[in-house]
């Protein structure tokens, strides 16, 4: 769940979370107001589906290296090398093969994005009323703190929700030569006969960990970082710099939550093809039982993956993003 938290910070707080503050409002993210929630909702989620489309090689890789070390004794992994995971993709899977489980992920982001986009509207407006600040202008303070409260409990909602994707695109994503699940309905019915219904929801807790620290990583550095380039450099294009305190958020909030994110993947793995469970003491027993046999690093196998897909994913949002708000608006004013 990385990837919507820092996508959301440089929409401009995006569909459901708009965490850049009203104080620090750019053209751009005032031109938004003027296409409709739906328009807004459809952009914002053709937008991440091209995104993860465009960087899903990248995305694999991080699941395969995460993995790694899970079932196989450490000491005898070589050195993790992009280059030559990804010769052997193609060499034994085949080139589309760098595509396995992206459907999924396509599936996942319309549903995701509807229900954040509808919740964080219901919880804003809920922290508004307990506040007191509903109909009045809010303090940036209050303001930062409804938009980050609700942001992270719109992002929790639909995550649970939509979680049983997530974990299919894990396991779809997981299978290298042997392919044990043959699509999504199919794994879905298959983890739910073999593993029961709770088998989908193997490492929600982890992901729920985790997105608390991804909105507020994302937010505190992208506005910071924001702040300080337009006061020292005002003249900057507002799209360079949007794009370049994204990826500093991106960096920032992959290189903290990445652990947790690791054993999410890690769990959702468990018993899967009917094989032994590995870790069997929970989020923190998992996170324990990783540092003692794999050490630090073990904790962050797949990291450069996730850092080079970081700048494209978020470059190619923004673009299309901005580019399909052109678009629907127009068609609203016909």
């Amino acid at each position: 769940m990385q990837t919507e938290a820092r996508v959301r910070v440089v929409e401009g707080g995006g569909s459901s979370h708009k965490l850049v503050s009203r104080h620090h409002q750019t053209p751009s993210q005032h031109h938004r107001s003027q296409i409709g929630a739906l328009s807004q909702l459809i952009a914002g989620g053709v937008a991440g589906a091209v995104s993860k489309t465009c960087t899903a090689p990248l995305a694999r890789l991080t699941i395969l290296f995460q993995v790694q070390g899970m079932h196989s004794d450490v000491s005898t992994l070589k050195k993790a090398s992009i280059w030559r995971e990804a010769s052997r993709i193609v060499s034994e899977e085949g080139f589309r093969a760098f595509w396995k489980g992206n459907l999924v992920t396509i599936v996942h982001r319309l549903p995701y994005s509807s229900i954040s986009f509808y919740s964080f509207e219901r919880y804003k407006n809920f922290l508004q009323l307990m506040l007191g600040a509903e109909g009045h202008e809010t303090n940036f303070g209050s303001d930062v703190f409804v938009r980050l409260a609700g942001g992270g409990l719109a992002g929790i909602t639909a995550a649970s929700a939509t979680y049983p994707l997530d974990l299919v695109r894990t396991r779809l994503s997981a299978q290298r030569n042997v392919n044990y699940y043959r699509g999504i309905w199919h794994a879905l019915r298959t983890i739910s006969k073999e593993e029961g219904v709770f088998g989908l929801y193997k490492g929600l807790g982890a992901c729920l960990l985790g997105v608390g620290p991804n909105l507020a990583i994302s937010f505190s550095v992208y506005d910071t970082v924001r702040s300080y380039w337009q006061l020292q450099r005002p003249d900057d294009s507002t799209v360079m710099v949007s794009l370049a305190c994204g990826s500093l958020s991106g960096i920032a909030s992959s290189t903290v939550s990445f652990p947790l994110d690791l054993v999410r993947r890690r769990m959702q793995l468990e018993g899967a093809g009917g094989r032994a469970p590995v870790y069997k003491t929970g989020v923190f027993g998992t996170f324990g039982h990783i540092l003692r046999a794999e050490g630090v690093r073990g904790l962050y196998r797949g990291i450069l993956p996730e850092y080079y897909k970081v700048v494209p994913s978020i470059g190619i949002v923004f673009m299309t993003y901005e580019k399909l708000k052109q678009v629907l608006s127009g068609i609203e004013a016909c």
